[in-house]
């Protein structure tokens, strides 16, 4: 496989809501209402929000579709690269959080391993 994500991808996406068409409906509500332009939050700030969010979800498409958006809404290129490295920090700090549970779940599992619990 030399792609995983693949743009041709796409067009399936009429096939999916059609086999989900109730689930496909509410999602594109939620996306439709949450990505608007007329929000509090002006539209160039929620491409840049939206950015980051799929550098940590690591989605191809959007990182895709919000890049251009963002383009469109006035974002700078170095905007692009403060959201990069933002993002990198917090799914690095999210790395520590867990870390820090995986730590505690581990003293529990050898306080059980040692009958101590």
């Amino acid at each position: 496989m030399s792609t995983y994500q693949n743009p041709q991808d796409l067009a399936k996406a009429k096939e999916l809501i059609s086999l989900a068409p109730k689930e496909a409906q509410a999602f594109l509500a939620l996306k439709t209402t949450a990505e608007r332009a007329d929000g509090v939050i002006p539209e160039k700030y929620r491409e840049l929000i939206s950015i980051a969010v799929a550098l940590t979800t690591q989605c191809a498409y959007c990182i895709d579709a919000h890049g251009k958006n963002a383009a469109k809404a006035g974002a700078t290129r170095e905007e692009i690269a403060e959201v990069v490295f933002i993002a990198a920090a917090l799914r690095a700090g999210a790395a520590v959080g867990h870390g820090l549970l995986a730590l505690r779940l581990f003293d529990e599992a050898e306080l059980a391993q040692q009958g101590k619990t």
